[in-house]
């Protein structure tokens, strides 16, 4: 049997039901299938970035904002929410 690094992850998708091949893949790779605290987060978004969205939303004002600026202003918007 292959190295497992995450022995117990392992254990427990067998007991779910999972067969060996398909358990050990989940419980080798680096997420182990676990998300990411911060999926897209805006604050990983370049500013030109932000900008092009907060165009795409029609935010009035954009091009006078900062980075914290655009990106309160697209979490308060109705489609730009994310988090």
């Amino acid at each position: 049997m292959p190295h497992i690094k995450n022995e117990e992850q392992y254990e427990a998708l067998r007991d779910k039901g999972y067969n060996k091949e398909t358990a050990a893949r989940i419980a080798n790779s680096d997420s182990s299938g676990q998300p990411t605290d911060r999926p897209n987060a805006y604050e990983d978004w370049t500013k030109e970035q932000l900008l092009e969205r907060a165009k795409e939303l029609d935010l009035e004002g954009r091009s006078d904002m900062d980075k914290q600026a655009l990106i309160a202003a697209l979490r308060g918007s109705r489609y730009g929410d994310q988090e």
